[in-house]
């Protein structure tokens, strides 16, 4: 009875904050699905054989309603003196409340704006600006700074194969909802900020020098993506060609990546006590979720962590699937934004559940794939992952990656020996520059021959299919239809 009741309260808020994220839903709708939850109730009390039944339907309809008030409650509304301006030149001030994303030809300033300079006065006014500005911008994290350039609304933009990305909601679960373009930002003072989080980018950036200096582009880009969920990734090109065969997550810091280096860890104090090793991997997620400025997918992982911690240090059970569901339902309750405009939150949601639920019936049937090498648990993991998001990829940008599989199980054996060879290359790089590149290179092996599985695969002929754009729905039904299948495998395996 536990268990549905917080299945209940999960998909029951979930659904609320989802439907509201798309339709005007408000207090009256939150009443009339509340006036609902009383009539199951009601009649709870009256039918003893459906009270069970009824009482989770009542939690549930409680839950969606409490979805559509916390996602009314998070929606941005404009600062009318911004407003007033727009498709203007103006000038700003606020404080630097995240770090500034580089990007190849500018830098990108996530700004909270609290005062308007306007003829020689200022006024208060409290937004979320998104200031695109000159690429050596000198602001960082945490300083005050003032901004001047043009006020507009971020709008969507055209992704191709017939998709429009919606860009402004994006940007709002960030609390941004202005975009200053062409931006002169001049660095005012140093600001509050979070100590943890600033010493948390502090060892990226560090960490991210020490590569420069051993390593070159691409090697360094995809070794910082690798280990600390560095932005700057690996140019454009390169970056497609890994979507192309997907391999994209191995870019980009993920829970797979998180969990590599908290296993290693782990290793390494083998002969310290249980739960100093426990707290050890929590505060190392949580150390890596700051780092990639509360990317989902590493919040996500951090967040489970951190449960598996406190579960075995009490001696209680850990079930992934409904940690899973309470880090979910903590995020978007936190952040109602990212449950439909995140895709980074969706995608690795998804994974995990394909982790969870798929990759044990896959490597039941994969006895014929040698152990070795753990390869056939990244046979076993690929094809559980890449199932569950293979409906949710496709309806996005419509690219099926044909040779995944093969593409996955060379590249993945490969990562985790690159993330140590990458850490011990910036440790070089930083240490003793002048040999930098001797200590780098098993480094720049391991992850130029990344790079090339990536080539390889792309180079081969229909190696990514274009979907055209479909409706959600149809995404919704194969969901449907893939985990009823679940479900109906599990049940039939159960009867035997």
């Amino acid at each position: 009875m536990n268990t549905h009741l917080l299945l209940a309260v999960i998909f029951g808020f979930l659904a609320g904050v989802f439907a509201r994220s798309f339709y005007p839903l408000g207090f009256t709708a939150a009443g009339f699905v509340t006036l609902l939850a009383v009539t199951a109730l009601l009649f709870a009390y009256l039918d003893n054989a459906k009270r069970k039944l009824l009482i989770i339907l009542a939690i549930a309809l409680v839950a969606f309603a409490g979805g559509i008030l916390r996602m009314n409650s998070a929606v941005l509304v404009g600062d009318p003196e911004l407003t007033a301006r727009l498709d203007k030149k103006v000038t700003i001030e606020g404080i630097v409340f995240d770090e500034p994303d580089v990007r190849e030809s500018n830098i990108r300033i996530s700004l909270r704006a609290d005062a308007l300079v306007f003829a020689g006065t200022t006024i208060a006014i409290h937004a979320g600006v998104l200031v695109v500005a000159p690429h050596n911008t000198p602001v960082k994290y945490g300083d005050r700074a003032r901004a001047e350039g043009t006020l507009r609304l971020p709008q969507s933009f055209d992704t191709g194969n017939e998709r429009q990305f919606n860009y402004p909601e994006y940007l709002a679960k960030d609390g941004i909802g202005y975009e200053l373009a062409f931006a002169q930002v001049e660095r005012l003072s140093g600001g509050e900020r979070n100590i943890i989080k600033k010493s948390a980018i502090w060892v990226k950036q560090k960490f991210l020098e020490g590569l420069g200096l051993a390593l070159r582009e691409p090697q360094a880009g995809l070794g910082g993506g690798i280990t600390v969920g560095a932005k700057r990734g690996l140019g454009k090109d390169l970056s497609d060609i890994f979507i192309t065969v997907g391999l994209i997550h191995v870019v980009v810091l993920s829970g797979y990546n998180i969990m590599l280096v908290m296993n290693g860890a782990t290793r390494m104090f083998s002969s310290a006590p249980r739960l100093f090793r426990l707290f050890l991997g929590a505060f190392i997620a949580i150390f890596f979720a700051l780092m990639t400025g509360g990317a989902s997918s590493s919040v996500r992982a951090a967040a489970m962590a951190v449960i598996g911690v406190v579960g075995r240090a009490t001696g209680r059970l850990y079930l992934a699937s409904r940690a899973l569901g309470v880090v979910a339902l903590g995020m978007v309750i936190w952040n109602p934004f990212i449950l439909a405009f995140d895709l980074g939150f969706q995608l690795s949601v998804l994974a995990t559940l394909g982790l969870i639920w798929f990759t044990p019936i896959f490597s039941a049937r994969l006895q014929w794939i040698t152990e070795r090498f753990a390869l056939r648990e990244i046979a076993a993991s690929t094809l559980g992952t890449q199932l569950a998001v293979l409906p949710l990829l496709l309806y996005q940008n419509g690219q099926l990656p044909l040779f995944s599989l093969p593409a996955n199980l060379l590249a993945l054996v490969a990562v985790p020996p690159a993330m140590l060879a990458t850490a011990i290359a910036s440790v070089g790089g930083l240490a003793v520059e002048p040999i930098a590149s001797l200590i780098a290179f098993p480094a720049y092996i391991l992850l130029t021959y990344i790079i090339e599985v990536a080539k390889f695969f792309a180079s081969l002929p229909f190696a990514s299919v274009a979907i055209g754009a479909f409706s959600a729905w149809w995404m919704f039904v194969a969901y449907a239809v893939m985990f009823g299948g679940l479900v109906f495998i599990k049940k039939t395996a159960a009867g035997r």
